[in-house]
């Protein structure tokens, strides 16, 4: 077959199925159209996906994001610590909203939210949990803090109001019934973050928040985590919660606190219980800082239990 009869052949092939094409969309149109089953409802909105990212922005102009799980009463909002991130209670997120709504938190400059603030105070950090409390409908409130997420909870409660209904701190408040820091020891701890923020980080994290032994993977896990902080973030909070007078906050607490704290450094729970009467403590042995990813076995029930006590003693 020649060349040129081969591409007469091809071109009436397409012509052909050109035709058909055009017959077939001819007859789809002449076809009735089909009856309509508009009710003349607004089309309903599929719900938000649990757990998607949403945008708060408070009169400062910092966007805080924050994540909501779970349903049903009260609701548990988790703060975490310096330099952390909401990701860092992924554990308890599958027992807590089993039960309750749970809200995670990114305070300003962590995680997902914004850093577009000069004072990094534990007051304006609590008033970022406050402004995730006024959006949810939950009438009860408890607060979880880890570290300086509890000196934050502390800040946030009375900003909230008798809605809180009791707040449980996870390896902190240690220092409660102490004198506040002297300025000199403080410059003196924040020297060596000035100096190699990244380096102190990490040899802080891994020397003194990790008992000998601990799964190495997890402690090369949170010092590089914390090591990427923006020092401009991290530098003037850790001043700010060394700096803290849990004097001047703990008289507008009224909510019941309780902790859960590892023996990595002691807990004088007699002092704490003069400045928080009703003051309860759980010690996790042979914990570090971050015990409620190292020993979630352990945590969770605890924590689900000083949560249920919290709620019976709201509800009397």
């Amino acid at each position: 077959m020649s060349m040129t009869h081969s591409r007469l052949i091809t071109a009436s092939t397409l012509i052909v199925l050109a035709l058909a094409a055009c017959s077939k969309n001819t007859e789809q149109s002449a076809a009735p159209p089909a009856p309509s089953t508009d009710t003349g409802a607004s089309t309903p909105q599929a719900p938000a996906m649990e757990g998607s990212p949403k945008i708060l922005t408070e009169p400062d102009g910092v966007h805080i994001e924050y994540r909501l799980y779970g349903k049903g009463d009260p609701a548990i909002i988790l703060v975490h610590g310096w330099a952390t991130d909401a990701n860092y209670w992924n554990a308890q997120l599958d027992p807590l909203k089993a039960k309750y709504t749970v809200a995670l938190v990114d305070l300003a400059g962590h995680g997902g939210s914004s850093a577009s603030r000069t004072d990094w105070s534990m007051g304006n950090y609590g008033e970022d949990v406050a402004t995730v409390a006024r959006v949810l409908p939950n009438q009860q409130l408890i607060l979880v803090g880890h570290s300086m997420g509890a000196t934050v909870a502390l800040e946030a409660a009375p900003r909230i109001g008798d809605r809180v209904i009791g707040i449980i701190a996870v390896d902190a408040l240690k220092s409660v019934g102490l004198p506040p820091m002297p300025r000199a020891e403080i410059d003196k701890r924040v020297a060596p973050f000035r100096a190699d923020f990244i380096g102190s980080v990490r040899k802080y994290v891994t020397e003194e928040l990790f008992e000998p032994g601990a799964n190495s993977v997890l402690v090369q896990k949170v010092a590089y985590d914390m090591s990427l902080e923006p020092p401009e973030v991290a530098i003037p909070s850790l001043q700010a919660l060394l700096s803290m007078d849990f004097a001047t906050v703990l008289p507008q607490v009224h909510a019941p606190v309780m902790a859960i704290n590892s023996d990595l450094g002691a807990t004088d729970e007699k002092r704490i219980r003069k400045q928080l009467p009703g003051f309860k403590l759980d010690l996790i042995p042979h914990t570090g800082h971050f015990l409620m990813m190292e020993a979630p076995d352990k945590f969770n029930p605890i924590l689900l239990s000083d949560i249920a006590a919290l709620v019976e003693k709201a509800n009397r």
